[in-house]
Parts: C-alpha cells; sequence; structure tokens
C-alpha cells in the first residue's frame, strides 16, 4: 500500500525531518519536507501529498492554524494530518483534533509508533477509488487494475478522462467550478486553460454512454457535478 504513498513532514528542526524521512522511506514512503507553513503550502498545492506530518510549534504560521487554513480549502480539506508536538495535555490534544487534524503523537516518539499510526490514518480516510473499486449505478471504477467497466463491459478511457473519472467516483454530489477541478485533476502546477476542462467532460460522458452519461451533470453558473441522482 504505502509504496505510492507520498508524505509531507512540515517541521522547523532539519534533524528532526530527517529522522522522520528515514523512517519512513524505509517504510516504502516517499517523503517531501518544509520548514514552514508557506513552503508547505506550496508543496502541497503542486505535489499533492497523500499524508501531512505537521509539527505544532513554528515561527510564523503555527501547526493548528495551518491546520485550520487546510481544512477549509476545498482542494486541500480531504488530505489527513497528523500533529507532531511536544505538547501532551489533554486540552491541547482536543485544539489539534478540533482544527481537524486526524491524529496526534506527542514528542518523542518511535519510528514505529509513527508509521503504524500513519498506515492507520491512511486506512480510514482513503475513500473507495483510491485503492479499492468504487461502483456507481453499475460503472465500475478499480484503481489498481486502472480499469472502468460499465454493466461488466470495458470503458475505454484517456489517461486524463480516467483521472477525471477517478475524482468525480471519489468526491459525489459536489459542484465543482472550472478552475477546481483543474486544480484537483490537472494540478496546481500546470497550467492550461478553464475550457480544457469542457473538452475532457465531452470526451468523458462520450465514452461512457448513454446509460451512464447522465452521472457528468452540468451545474449552471457554476461548473460540473457527478451524481447518481438526477438533476
Amino acid at each position: 500500500m504505502s509504496s505510492s504513498k507520498k508524505v509531507l513532514i512540515v517541521d522547523d528542526e532539519a534533524p528532526i525531518r530527517e529522522m522522520i524521512a528515514v523512517a519512513l522511506e524505509m517504510a516504502g514512503y516517499e517523503c517531501m519536507e518544509a520548514e514552514s507553513a508557506n513552503q508547505a503550502h506550496a508543496l502541497i498545492v503542486d505535489n499533492k501529498p497523500d499524508m501531512v506530518l505537521l509539527d505544532w510549534m513554528m515561527p510564523g504560521t503555527n501547526g493548528i492554524d495551518f491546520a485550520r487554513r487546510l481544512r477549509k480549502d476545498e482542494m486541500t480539506s480531504d488530505i489527513p494530518i497528523i500533529m507532531l508536538t511536544a505538547k501532551g495535555e489533554e486540552d491541547s490534544k482536543i485544539k489539534g483534533l478540533e482544527a481537524g487534524v486526524d491524529d496526534y503523537i506527542t514528542k518523542p516518539f518511535s519510528p514505529r509508533e509513527l508509521v503504524a499510526r500513519l498506515k492507520a490514518v491512511l486506512r480510514r480516510t482513503t475513500p473507495k477509488g483510491i485503492e479499492e473499486p468504487v461502483t456507481v449505478d453499475a460503472l465500475t471504477l478499480d484503481p489498481i487494475s486502472h480499469r472502468v467497466t460499465s454493466e461488466n463491459r470495458p470503458v475505454d478511457l484517456g489517461p486524463t478522462e480516467f483521472r477525471l473519472l477517478q475524482f468525480f467516483m471519489t468526491h459525489q454530489d459536489r459542484a465543482y467550478s472550472r478552475s477546481q477541478l483543474l486544480d484537483m485533476v490537472w494540478g496546481g502546477n500546470v497550467y492550461v486553460e478553464e475550457r480544457t476542462v469542457d473538452v475532457h467532460i465531452r470526451r468523458l460522458r462520450k465514452a461512457l454512454g448513454e446509460r451512464h452519461d447522465y452521472l457528468v451533470q452540468t451545474v449552471r453558473g457554476t461548473g460540473y457535478r457527478f451524481s447518481s441522482k438526477v438533476a
């Protein structure tokens, strides 16, 4: 499971980042490092990590405020966060959980404990369609085999249409603007026009055919939504 997972380590102390990175890389994770909230945010937008390990006490924006910022932004609201801190008091833990943190590890901690906690949070927060097949009205996307089937018949999708469908099937019943879809499917560091989204939506609907094209719905004045409920 862990080989393709990217973890962002946010801590202003380089030796701590290095110690954590060594432990996680030995466990098969890919690591990125940031020494501040601003640096971390840029890495998150460009690289979309699967997990953020976030130190509470940092100069400038502290971990709690940064966690709140991530949770308020639709583009980053689903990223799991584990808070790393020397603060062990109950009220501090409550503050972290109220800010949207998924778990809380008090320093000092062992690398084995960190890896175990990280795996547990990823299991808990990974929606179907990312590591397990997801099915909506006989349309199935299997991320492991990279196949899509409609009533057990294969659906031929290009790589962008597959990513678009995977995003939609893991974020159902919510309307997204074209700019949000560009950020979340193409990535924040890719510069393409918003009408590109319309082109790929049209291709996706055509590939899904009459049986399932209704799932990709146009939301007037906003963008698009994926839903099995008829608009």
